[in-house]
């Protein structure tokens, strides 16, 4: 498995990877998807394998020192295999580079494997967001607090 920044032409194989991940209405459309790639702060990371992506994690950099997850797909054969938190890390360490010192995101309350995920990864819960998504799923907001890089 690479580990690798995105690239213009991952954009169809990663809209597609978002719509397997997600539900409809929670997975983003092109256009959203399209927005959060090329805003100011955002980064997103692939993780291929054969030449094919397999997973990716989208973040961005807020404020001086803060950052947020927007997402992290994998797809569903390549999970419980070190992808997503392969992902992670890549991420975590370039908001590191950039002066980022608190990481936040959002999950589901009733994804169980991918809060336990983010808890293992060191995030905690800290808010609960009523109707989050589609209004009527709740979600935790989790955060991190990354360490000051030397």
């Amino acid at each position: 498995m690479e580990i690798r920044t995105y690239r213009r032409d991952d954009f169809e194989s990663l809209y597609r990877l978002d719509q397997e991940c997600y539900p409809p209405g929670i997975a983003y459309s092109r256009a959203a998807l399209r927005m959060f790639l090329m805003q100011p702060g955002a980064q997103a990371f692939v993780a291929e394998e054969a030449g094919q992506a397999v997973g990716f994690v989208l973040v961005e950099q807020f404020g001086a020192d803060q950052g947020h997850v927007i997402t992290l797909d994998v797809r569903a054969d390549c999970r419980r295999r070190g992808v997503g938190t392969a992902l992670l890390a890549e991420a975590e360490q370039w908001l590191a580079k950039r002066g980022v010192r608190r990481v936040y995101l959002e999950t589901a309350v009733d994804n169980q494997a991918g809060i336990a995920f983010w808890e293992h990864a060191g995030y905690c819960r800290r808010t609960l967001l009523r109707g989050y998504y589609l209004e009527r799923v709740d979600a935790y907001g989790m955060e991190k607090e990354l360490r000051a890089r030397a």
